[in-house]
């Protein structure tokens, strides 16, 4: 014999729906903790090996830390990025790039914390560095100016070359695309014809254009912050303007890599969900060893 269905009494019935209540809002406040004040903090170490066809042997093994998006502000405290900057030494990198952002608002206000914690990089060969465009939006000339006082190396339209014996390995960079600062015209100028090059681009979607030169092996770019939000299956639900197609991760454009730094900052909502934020520590390898 079946037993007789009990029928939930109103009682019941508001019981139920007010522990159904309360068990979504601590899934929500559990989720919100999550996305504003662990998930920001946890840096994610992201150690990746590319393989640059006209890289010499003698760069073989050698090692970039990329860092972008720091925008220095009420979240990203002096504390919080000096935290930052012992983990990139730590990695003993031959060459830090930080691919722009260094602000969101007031360089001015923010001038001396990030000049004590830059100037405390240690690469073995150089640190440097390009504009994004939230330092055009405040005040470019105090970024370059807290850029040089750092002893980092801007390369705004610019080469640096990097010598191993008799062989080259040149790192270019362009002032910001959404400002429409960029020139790679004058850069493919000043470019040698010989050995392995790298750009910093701000901005991941300008790709399209290094590629179409033939001459870049490797873009890395940032601006993105991977969205900061990244919804499982569908992505993140908003993405800045030229960094659309390339937001966030490794890509093949053409017969160049482009890599996209997901920021270790954030701009408001200062919230990230499976999107930490990044240090990338890139190996070089060559086809020559």
């Amino acid at each position: 014999m079946q037993p007789k269905k009990q029928k939930l009494s109103r009682r019941g019935f508001l019981k139920l729906a007010t522990l159904v209540a309360a068990e979504a809002a601590v899934v929500a406040c559990g989720g919100a903790t999550y996305a504003s004040l662990i998930e920001p903090n946890w840096l994610d170490i992201a150690p990746i090996s590319l393989t640059l066809p006209r890289l010499s042997s003698q760069f073989e093994g050698y090692c970039i830390a990329q860092i972008s998006d720091i925008h220095i502000g009420p979240w990203m405290t002096r504390q919080r990025l000096e935290r930052i900057v012992a983990q990139i030494n730590q990695q003993n990198p031959d060459l830090v790039v930080i691919t722009g952002d260094f602000v969101y608002r007031n360089p001015e206000s923010f001038a001396d914390d990030l000049i004590a914690t830059l100037s405390a990089l240690t690469p073995r060969d150089a640190a440097l560095a390009v504009l994004g465009n939230h330092d055009h939006w405040t005040n470019a000339d105090v970024v370059r100016q807290i850029i040089l006082e750092s002893g980092l190396i801007e390369l705004g339209n610019a080469v640096h070359t990097l010598q191993r014996g008799d062989a080259l390995l040149h790192v270019a960079g362009v002032d910001d695309h959404w400002e429409r600062k960029d020139r790679l015209d004058l850069v493919l100028d000043i470019l040698p014809r010989e050995g392995a090059a790298i750009l910093l681009a701000h901005e991941p979607d300008f790709a399209d254009f290094s590629a179409a030169t033939g001459r870049f092996d490797l873009q890395l770019s940032g601006h993105s912050h991977g969205g900061q939000v990244v919804i499982p299956f569908l992505g993140p639900p908003i993405i800045p303007w030229f960094a659309r197609k390339y937001p966030s991760g490794l890509y093949k454009v053409n017969n160049m890599l482009q890599y996209t730094n997901r920021g270790v900052g954030m701009i408001p909502p200062t919230v990230r969900f499976n999107c930490r934020p990044e240090i990338t520590v890139l190996t070089l390898k060559s086809r020559h060893v």
